[in-house]
C-alpha cells in the first residue's frame, strides 16, 4: 500500500465509512488536533525518564487513538466494531494518576506559570493543545453528535497534564513559578 493516494489533493479528504469532507471542516480539525496532541504526549514520554510514567504515557496515546478513530469515522453510519469506544475507565484512569499525584505535591494556592524546564514547558504546549482539541470537539458536538465521554476524556486529560507538568518539577527541583499580578 503506497503511503500517498492523491485522493487529498483537491482538499477533500475520507472519513472512515466512505464520506467525503473538505479538508477544512471541523470534524477534521478536530482528529488533526487529537493527533497534535498525541505527538506531544510521545514527545513527553520520551523526555520521561520514570518507566511508569511511560507506560501511562503509552496508554494516552492508545486512548487518543481511539479518540481519533471515533472522530475520523462517519456519524451517520453505523459505529463499526473495529472503532474502540472511548470509556469511563480511560478517564478515571486519569483522574486516579492525578490523585496519586497530588499526594506528594504541595497545594496549589496561587496560578503558576508555565516553564522551568523544556519538559515541562512541553507538558504545559500539550495541555493546551488538549484544551483546543476539547474545544473543536465541543463545537462539532453541536452540529453533529460527539462522544461524550470523549470530550470528558480530553477534559480530564488536560487536567492530568497540568498535574504531570507539577510533578516533573518537583522530581526536577524546579521551583515552581507563581503568577505575579501587574499592579
Amino acid at each position: 500500500m503506497k503511503i500517498y493516494t492523491k485522493t487529498g489533493d483537491k482538499g477533500s479528504t475520507s472519513l472512515y465509512g466512505g464520506k467525503r469532507l473538505s479538508k477544512a471542516h471541523i470534524r477534521i480539525d478536530a482528529y488533526g488536533t487529537v493527533d497534535e496532541l498525541n505527538s506531544y504526549i510521545g514527545l513527553i514520554r520520551d523526555l520521561t525518564e520514570n518507566e511508569a510514567d511511560k507506560i501511562f504515557l503509552l496508554n494516552i496515546q492508545n486512548v487518543l487513538f481511539n479518540v481519533g478513530s471515533n472522530l475520523a469515522s462517519d456519524p451517520e453510519k453505523e459505529k463499526s466494531k473495529m472503532i474502540p469506544d472511548v470509556l469511563k475507565t480511560d478517564y478515571e484512569a486519569l483522574e486516579n494518576e492525578i490523585d496519586e499525584i497530588n499526594k506528594i505535591l504541595e497545594p496549589l494556592q496561587y496560578f503558576i506559570l508555565p516553564g522551568g524546564h523544556s519538559s515541562i514547558s512541553h507538558c504545559h504546549i500539550a495541555r493546551c493543545v488538549c484544551r483546543r482539541a476539547e474545544r473543536i470537539c465541543v463545537a462539532l458536538n453541536e452540529i453533529e453528535p460527539v462522544n461524550e465521554e470523549l470530550i470528558i476524556y480530553l477534559n480530564r486529560l488536560s487536567d492530568y497534564l497540568f498535574t504531570y507538568a507539577r510533578k516533573m518539577a518537583k522530581f526536577l527541583n524546579v521551583k515552581e513559578l507563581k503568577w505575579q499580578v501587574n499592579k
